[in-house]
């Protein structure tokens, strides 16, 4: 058995930087064709060097005929267990029986072990509708809200349907986990670009992608044959915004409140900036809330809402 850490001292830079504002140290793990005892004693391990969140790739345990379980089997059990004997988050996809419907489903696990949330597949993929019951097709997507932030999660074939990604976006997600059978790659960076949430994968294909709010890609990393535990260090509290409306704000903010909050970053071609947190104790998007800059995300529902009432109607009704 193979397994590739990310490095120890790129994970502690990043860690250093990221850790000022709200932040959420994420284990990706992605691999294919492995036990539940295998993976416990991975989960057993990479936990205990600390996480808020775990994600495993989507319906790692299988996706055949007889391979559906319900929340009281052994996956869940097994998972939970570990959720919370290390105090962390998990991400557990599940191809899940409820009744007489069947579900490809990823299961939220909390600090305590306990099932708080649940993601079923809005978009399954056609061979799922193969199997003996098929996948039932879902239709909502939710969102969560974590002791470090909202969270939401889509799955694999979701990935080819704007939709999905808007809704997270309008239901306020700061975090998309995105289990998956494949890679998918700038597909996921076209969704964090829009929408402005870190998207993080965990994937059959033993790979794990990571994207900043911006779009950018904050990390790569793939095993081949083997299981690929990834670790990155994301700090919620950072936030985007537009230079339309913000720079007087902003200019105020800066010079009232620099020793707390620093401009990380500007984007010139696309008019956008971070700013976060320059100390522990504050919040970067608090203050600016106080100050009264708008996030760009809200910026943008914001104009469509007020163009579409302009116009008598939703451009896509």
């Amino acid at each position: 058995m193979k397994i590739l850490l990310f490095s120890t001292f790129l994970f502690a830079m990043n860690a250093q930087a990221a850790t000022i504002g709200r932040p959420v140290r994420i284990i990706s793990l992605s691999f294919h064709n492995q036990s539940l005892d295998t993976i416990a004693g991975v989960i057993d391990r990479e936990a205990a060097l600390g996480a808020d969140l775990i994600a495993l790739p989507e319906v790692w345990r299988g996706l055949k005929d007889g391979t559906e379980e319900t929340l009281e089997g052994p996956t869940i059990i097994t998972i939970s267990a570990l959720a919370r004997k290390h105090h962390t988050y998990i991400v557990c996809p599940l191809d899940r029986k409820a009744g007489s419907q069947r579900f490809n489903s990823a299961v939220l696990i909390d600090r305590t072990g306990k099932v708080v949330f649940i993601y079923n597949k809005v978009y399954p993929y056609w061979s799922e509708f193969d199997l003996k019951p098929p996948i039932t097709v879902a239709s909502d997507v939710p969102v969560f809200d974590t002791d470090f932030g909202r969270i939401g999660i889509a799955i694999c074939f979701d990935v080819n349907f704007p939709e999905v990604w808007q809704r997270l976006a309008d239901k306020g997600a700061e975090l998309v986990i995105w289990p998956s059978a494949y890679s998918a790659g700038t597909s996921l960076q076209a969704y964090a670009l829009l929408h402005h949430y870190y998207v993080v994968s965990s994937t059959l294909a033993d790979d794990c992608v990571v994207y900043d709010i911006s779009g950018e890609e904050m990390l790569y990393q793939h095993t081949p044959n083997g299981i690929n535990a990834a670790r990155i260090t994301l700090d919620l509290d950072r936030g985007i915004y537009h230079t339309n409306f913000n720079m007087d704000k902003r200019a105020k903010l800066l010079k009232e409140r620099g020793s707390d909050v620093v401009l990380e970053k500007s984007f010139p071609r696309e008019a956008w900036f971070i700013l976060r947190a320059a100390c522990p104790g504050v919040s970067a998007r608090s203050l600016a809330h106080e100050y009264g800059l708008e996030e760009l995300r809200d910026y943008i529902a914001r104009s469509r809402r007020e163009i579409d009432r302009m116009r008598g109607h939703n451009l896509n009704p």
